[in-house]
């Protein structure tokens, strides 16, 4: 299954929008670079290094700045229109879909095969690639809402 219908499916899942965004914004982790990992069944530590470091140049390009202006434009802010603010909201909500779809998509052209990694050891391979702490409970979470 192609990865962008992969993350589509499995994000309809029950807890994993939760989880995705505990780990997200408690704890500092790139989603769609987690997501991504479970897909790949990813554990080898070249091949993650090579991907965070990939994720984190198109987080700070393209994905914070955008999801940064979708929150900044979700309370209202007079004098200017709510309904106007919202249309701009949504066009910003599907560009950084845009941007999501398309770190998922390269980094999928990085994992020529599945690595064998079960979800939970994917997670944990790939927070730590990432470089910063995620808590195995955090982590399991997400797994368990995957399975």
């Amino acid at each position: 299954m192609a990865i962008w219908d992969w993350v589509l499916e499995a994000y309809g899942q029950p807890g994993v929008p939760q989880a995705c965004l505990t780990l997200q914004d408690d704890y500092g982790q790139n989603t769609s670079f987690l997501l991504w990992a479970v897909h790949a069944e990813a554990s080898d530590p070249a091949l993650l290094a090579r991907a965070a470091e990939a994720a984190r140049a198109w987080e700070a390009t393209a994905l914070g700045p955008l999801r940064e202006v979708r929150r900044a434009l979700k309370p209202g802010l007079p004098p200017f229109d709510d309904h106007g603010r919202e249309e701009l909201r949504e066009a910003v909500k599907g560009l950084e879909l845009v941007a999501e779809r398309f770190l998922m998509e390269t980094l999928d052209g990085m994992a020529h095969s599945g690595g064998g990694a079960h979800a939970l050891d994917a997670l944990e391979a790939a927070a730590r690639a990432w470089g910063k702490p995620a808590p195995l409970e955090a982590l399991a979470a997400l797994a368990a809402a995957l399975t």
